[in-house]
C-alpha cells in the first residue's frame, strides 16, 4: 500500500455523537474539499493543507475507542481521498463496525465514476448525497439541504433512522477544542456563523 492508502488528512474526530447517523456513532471530519459550496457549515474544513495526517489504521483505532453503533465519514469531501477512505472502510470493517454512513458533496452518479467510487458505495450503509444548497433548507432528517438524497446501500437501516435533524452538538475536547456539528435550523446557522467571525 501506498502513502495515499495508509494515511489521511483530517480535520477533526468526534466520539458518541447522536446527531450524524442512526445510533450512537464516531465521526470523522476528512480535511480538504474543492467544491466550495456557498454557506457549508464546514468551511475550515476545505483547505487541502489544514488539519493532520494520521494512519488509517491509527484513526480506526480512535473512532472505536468506545463502543459505538456505527461510524460516520464527513468532510471536507471523502471521496477527495478516495484511496485513504476506501482503505479506511476495510479497516473498519475488519474491526467489526456494522454501520457505516458517508456524506458526500457528490451525486451518486459523479461518484460511480470516480476511482474506487463503486467500491466504496459497496462498503458503505448509507451515503448521504448532492451538493448543499443554503437556499433549500431541510426539515427533520439528515439531509443539510432538500435537493440531497440519502441513498440506502444495504438493509442495515431505513430511513426512519434518518429522521434526527434540527440538532446541533457542541463537544468540548480534553485539549478545549470545541466542536459544533449536527443539522440545527437555517437561523442556527447563520448565528453559527456570525460567532465564528468574532
Amino acid at each position: 500500500m501506498d502513502a495515499a492508502s495508509t494515511h489521511i488528512r483530517i480535520a477533526s474526530v468526534l466520539q458518541e455523537s447522536r446527531v450524524n447517523g442512526p445510533g450512537i456513532r464516531s465521526v470523522v471530519h476528512v480535511q480538504g474539499c474543492s467544491l466550495g459550496c456557498g454557506g457549508c457549515f464546514n468551511p475550515k474544513t476545505h483547505s487541502l493543507t489544514d488539519g493532520r495526517v494520521i494512519s488509517v489504521v491509527e484513526l480506526a483505532e480512535t473512532l472505536l475507542v468506545k463502543e459505538v453503533d456505527g461510524v460516520t465519514i464527513s468532510g471536507g469531501e471523502p471521496f477527495e481521498q478516495a484511496e485513504a477512505v476506501f482503505a479506511l472502510l476495510q479497516e473498519l470493517r475488519f474491526r467489526g463496525v456494522q454501520s457505516i454512513l458517508i456524506f458526500s458533496g457528490y451525486d451518486y452518479d459523479e461518484i460511480l465514476t470516480f476511482p474506487l467510487g463503486h467500491r466504496i458505495l459497496e462498503a458503505t450503509d448509507i451515503l448521504i448525497a448532492g451538493r448543499y444548497v443554503a437556499t433549500e433548507h431541510s426539515n427533520g432528517t439528515l439531509l443539510a439541504s432538500s435537493n440531497q438524497r440519502a441513498h440506502f446501500l444495504s438493509e442495515q437501516h431505513t430511513a426512519d433512522e434518518l429522521n434526527l435533524g434540527g440538532n446541533l452538538e457542541i463537544t468540548i475536547a480534553p485539549d478545549g477544542m470545541v466542536h459544533l456539528t449536527g443539522f440545527p435550523p437555517p437561523d442556527v446557522r447563520r448565528l453559527v456563523r456570525r460567532l465564528g467571525d468574532c
